[in-house]
């Protein structure tokens, strides 16, 4: 006899309620063979640019998503996507979603395949050089594969420092979200 696939049901509103009242940034609300899928709660200091092997759909749930984004060229160019809209971004475009800590946004991706390696690259503000690249395997975002990216960029001066101009990157800090009129 076949299983029952899940089937969740989610009370997205519950969900950005609980993520307001935490130190969380996010909250993996599926993972199967398919797909996962996630509510993100701003994202004002990401600065680098996610490198992602499979498709991203991201709603606005709350808020607006000015989704920072790298052209095969190298050109960095901003698709703003105002909230209750949607954006489908392909696979393997380096993008940087920047949306304020009071914004939320649902994202739904396929999930990795065995092998399938994601990219987070920092670029120097000051000449545009590539400065560094963390690699993760994405399989469980539980774990926040975007903070563990962030620690190892800020763990180390000598890799935020661009050996094209000498710019020294600041330690991007991840604190708990300042919500408006808090």
């Amino acid at each position: 006899m076949m299983k029952m696939p899940e089937m969740p049901n989610l009370d997205l509103q519950a969900i950005v309620d609980e993520l307001r009242s935490s130190a969380r940034r996010t909250k993996q609300l599926w993972l199967n063979d398919d797909s996962l899928a996630f509510v993100a709660r701003g994202r004002e200091y990401r600065s680098e640019f996610h490198v992602n092997p499979s498709y991203e759909i991201q709603y606005s749930l709350i808020g607006d998503l000015h989704l920072h984004y790298r052209t095969p060229e190298g050109k960095e160019e901003v698709a703003v996507v105002p909230e209750g809209s949607c954006l489908y971004q392909p696979a393997m475009v380096p993008h940087s979603p920047r949306f304020g800590p009071d914004s939320f946004q649902l994202v739904i991706e396929r999930s990795r395949k065995p092998g399938e390696v994601d990219q987070f690259n920092w670029y120097c503000p000051a000449c545009d050089e590539l400065l560094h690249t963390v690699t993760h395997t994405v399989d469980d975002y539980k774990v926040d594969p975007v903070s563990r990216a962030y620690e190892q960029m800020n763990a180390s001066e000598e890799i935020r420092t661009c050996k094209s101009c000498g710019n020294v990157m600041p330690v991007i800090e991840m604190n708990q979200p300042k919500i408006s009129g808090s």
